[in-house]
């Protein structure tokens, strides 16, 4: 039973920018640079079947290539956070892309995202920190931005049932070139 979900890659360059933002963070696990990516869709644990469903009916998406900016750091966590991630710019296209991944999924019957989409990359999780660890971390990047990249392709990914952070696997990948 394959945890899957769909994404944007991270180029290496960026990767080796947001890879510098590591340490400083009491409680964090730092995410490896290989598994940075941005998440269009958490999917979850499916069987077989449903897998090659949704990896068939994303073929069915064109789009062009979308322009990625990162912008700014922030933190996940409601009283606790839980992980620190830097801003992915939201712009049309890219929420349009997401958007119609989620009216696909939905199609095949997949539950709906409960959650409000926030792009971003997350650069780690945070298993004791507090919230005054991680105010100062930001406080002290909080100017991070990156060089925009266009992104030619949107990925589906698997992961092993774990805490999260990898290792990430491309199932399929699908071009950004309508």
């Amino acid at each position: 039973m394959p945890r899957l979900f769909t994404g944007l890659e991270i180029p290496a360059q960026t990767g080796l920018m947001l890879s510098m933002l590591r340490g400083g963070l009491r409680g964090a696990r730092w995410i490896d640079p290989e598994n940075y990516h941005i998440t269009l869709r958490f999917i979850g644990d499916i069987d077989d079947r449903t897998a090659d469903e949704v990896a068939n009916a994303l073929e069915k998406i064109r789009r062009a290539p979308i322009e990625i900016c990162l912008d700014g750091l922030g933190s996940f966590g409601n009283g606790k956070p839980h992980a620190v991630w830097a801003r992915v710019n939201p712009s049309p296209e890219l929420k349009e892309l997401q958007a119609e991944q989620e009216r696909i999924l939905q199609r095949l019957h997949l539950p709906p995202e409960r959650r409000k989409y926030t792009p971003h990359v997350t650069v780690a999780r945070c298993r004791t920190s507090t919230n005054e660890d991680v105010a100062k971390w930001l406080s002290e990047r909080g100017g991070f931005e990156a060089p925009p990249f266009l992104a030619g392709r949107f990925v589906l990914f698997s992961a092993k049932a774990s805490v999260g952070g990898g290792p990430y696997l491309v199932e399929e990948a699908y071009p950004l070139a309508a």
